[in-house]
């Protein structure tokens, strides 16, 4: 065949190949090899063939044979390079990408798909520079924005990733991959509508791909639209049954909807289709430690780990999973590498601030703990002003807003600290939840000047803080806790009037009047019952609420100790359970007359004990300065430290521990036990146990 008919036939199958008709290219490529076995051009377009093909390990071979006889084929390396890269043989893609460029310097695509591959290599800043080289040398390269984008996204410069995507939709309307991109970086930008909308239009120009339809799962369960995602995430697997990242994010999705068996399912199908896959280990190791699997859940974090050392969400959730196996300093460990790799990590810095705050490192987690705002979870408590947040500073006059944030007993527990902003001379206005209102309203010796329900209109003030941000403000230590009690008191009148309801429950009518200034109840002589008030539930939406709340039928080891009345002081969905006591106590259900936390406190006056799971009845217990019982998990909340019997905040508490991890969630038959034979011993002495030891000893 002579040259001539050689490059017709070459034409030809280029012709063939670019239309998408392989075999007739194929026939072609090998026609002309048979007549000349070392032609370069056919040998490296046989090869893109066979790698377009799937025989990646064929067209390797056969590249190289033409890189062989034309050392200086550009296009060739490019090749190579793109064959590597889908072997997953990343640095020999690397290397031909650069050799790529090294003959052709001038070779946008050559330099776009270098970026891809030092993006794939985690070297996302060098591939930033790569497609910038590219797109200012050919800067009509749709494709090249797009790939820009997706590694500013990856390198957490999303204004930037989303003008470089839109530039690529600008370039080429019709790009669904990069709507579907621009919709995902969008979505992580806050902007979920315009995240959805982008969505709907890939999968306009794409009804049939498989990954717009994930990526339309994605926005709609960022949006909180969990059966749509589920749907979108199904018909993505529907279309691409083998769809790794589909079936993880359909697991994620299950898991959000509370079906962890089936979350589990989805995330080791991923993972069965795609072994070396980090994020869906991470996943399944979430969805395992929400199971209680802990061992296995970090068996899967470090596998995490072992594909992907810098993954900080990994080293995140290991961390959590260290904490919770008692491992502290490991944990540490595991959150400062966290931030290291990932320095605006909110959630890694809040984490790391609650494990500070837990080991008494108040100094250092009180700091950490202001990143708490930027943390998702804490945008409904998010106030935003245009007044700065105070810094401490003398306040010599100006007025500062002191507002309530989280649960109520943070707001119990942090107002201690209005008479120490009052110190600095300024006017006070506090803002409270209006349960607390009434309550607060009553004790002007907190220092304040107005106190107002959260949801009124604000007056004038100079600067604002948030009142957990106070001990970070005023430098507290475990040493320097404002803990003199009562910082609150009841008001006499609903004492009062509190008593008299309570006497008809008495047995003994000369009981003698119930003390109102506000210092500790003597515990009784034992000529009459004694007056313990229950709380057995918080909240079900807390985080840990599966960990600290009981049943009130777990109480039943109190019931056995004699000369007790109990009151109910549980209000909410589980103040039901109070009408079917445990056999033989004695419980007194006076909660439909507690409306607000003023008649809590009245009822709480009246009382010798309160003995309660962690909830805010705890926090105005001990802010009342009343004996207080306080039953805790083995992992508690940070602000009741670590192994001590007793509080920091509150001398008249005592704390009563889960001593094992393996204790099941519901499940305190130690506690209890150890709380009815203290019990006993409180309701047979005539003086109790002290109160009044230094609790920061």
């Amino acid at each position: 065949m002579p040259p001539s008919a050689i490059q017709r036939a070459l034409d030809q199958a280029l012709q063939h190949h670019r239309a998408g008709r392989l075999q007739q290219a194929e026939q072609l490529y090998r026609q002309i090899l048979t007549q000349q076995p070392d032609h370069p051009e056919a040998l490296h377009l046989l090869g893109v063939l066979a790698s377009q093909s799937g025989q990646h390990d064929t067209a390797v071979k056969l590249i190289r044979q033409a890189i062989a006889l034309k050392p200086n084929f550009p296009t060739a390396h490019l090749n190579l390079g793109n064959t590597f890269k889908d072997l997953g043989r990343l640095d020999e893609a690397i290397a031909a990408y650069r050799q790529a460029i090294a003959l052709k310097p001038n070779f946008p695509e050559a330099l776009s798909n270098l970026g891809s591959a030092l993006k794939d290599h985690g070297q996302v800043d060098a591939a930033i520079t790569a497609y910038r080289q590219a797109i200012t040398l050919k800067p009509n390269f749709p494709e090249a924005h797009n790939n820009l984008g997706s590694a500013l996204k990856a390198n957490d410069q999303l204004d930037d990733a989303i003008a470089a995507f839109r530039q690529a939709i600008a370039l080429k309307p019709d790009f669904a991959a990069a709507h579907s991109n621009l919709a995902i970086a969008l979505q992580d930008h806050g902007q979920f509508n315009a995240a959805l909308a982008a969505c709907r239009q890939a999968l306009a120009l794409q009804p049939n791909s498989p990954e717009a339809h994930n990526n339309f799962g994605i926005a709609l369960r960022e949006r909180g639209l969990l059966d749509d995602a589920r749907a979108a995430f199904q018909q993505a697997l529907t279309l691409q049954p083998d769809f790794p990242e589909a079936h993880c994010n359909l697991g994620l999705t299950l898991h959000d909807q509370g079906q962890l068996d089936a979350a589990i399912a989805a995330h080791r199908q991923a993972l069965a289709l795609q072994p070396n896959f980090p994020e869906a280990h991470n996943n399944l190791g979430q969805a395992l430690k929400d199971q209680g699997e802990l061992d296995a859940a970090l068996a899967a974090y470090r596998q995490a780990l072992a594909l992907k050392p810098n993954f900080p969400e990994a080293c995140r959730n290991l961390a959590t999973i260290l904490k919770e196996h008692g491992e502290l300093e490991a944990a540490r460990a595991a959150y400062h590498q966290a931030i290291a790799l990932k320095p605006a990590f909110a959630e890694a810095h809040s984490d790391l601030a609650l494990l500070l705050l837990w080991q008494g490192d108040f100094s250092a987690g009180f700091l950490e703990y202001e990143w708490r705002w930027k943390c998702p979870n804490f945008r409904p408590f998010y106030r935003s002003f245009p007044q700065p947040q105070w810094d401490g500073s003398p306040l010599a006059g100006r007025t500062i807003l002191l507002h309530a944030e989280q649960g109520l007993g943070d707001t119990l527990q942090f107002c201690r600290y209005v008479p120490l902003v009052a110190a600095q001379g300024g006017r006070i206005i506090l803002a409270c939840q209006p349960e607390l209102h009434r309550l607060l309203q009553n004790v002007p010796s907190l220092g304040f000047h107005q106190l107002l329900s959260r949801g009124q209109p604000l007056p004038t003030f100079d600067v604002h803080c948030p009142l957990l941000s106070l001990p970070h403000v005023l430098h507290t230590t475990l040493e320097t806790i404002p803990c003199e009690v009562p910082y609150l008191r009841a008001d006499p009148a609903l004492v009062q009037h509190c008593h008299n309801k309570l006497a008809a429950t008495c047995t003994d009518p000369t009981e003698p009047r119930v003390e109102t200034r506000g210092q500790p109840t003597p515990v009784p002589a034992p000529n009459r019952r004694v007056k313990v008030g229950l709380a057995w539930a918080g909240l079900p939406t807390h985080p840990n609420d599966i960990h600290r709340s009981l049943t009130l039928a777990a109480f039943a080891p109190l019931a056995a100790v004699p000369n007790i009345t109990f009151y109910s002081l549980q209000k909410g969905k589980r103040a039901s359970d109070a009408a079917d006591p445990p056999p033989g106590m004695h419980l007194v259900d006076l909660t439909p007359d507690l409306h607000d936390f003023a008649d809590t406190a009245a009822l709480i006056a009246n009382l010798d004990l309160i003995i309660s799971v962690d909830t805010s009845i705890v926090h105005l217990a001990g802010a009342l300065a009343k004996p207080v019982w306080t039953l805790l998990p083995f992992l508690p909340d940070w602000r009741w430290l670590q192994d001590r019997p007793d509080s920091p905040w509150y001398p008249t508490m005592r704390l009563f521990r889960q001593q094992t991890q393996e204790q099941e969630p519901a499940d305190w038959p130690a506690v209890l036990t150890q709380v009815a034979a203290a019990l006993g011993q409180f309701a047979s002495s005539a003086h109790g146990p002290s109160f009044h030891r230094d609790p920061r000893s």
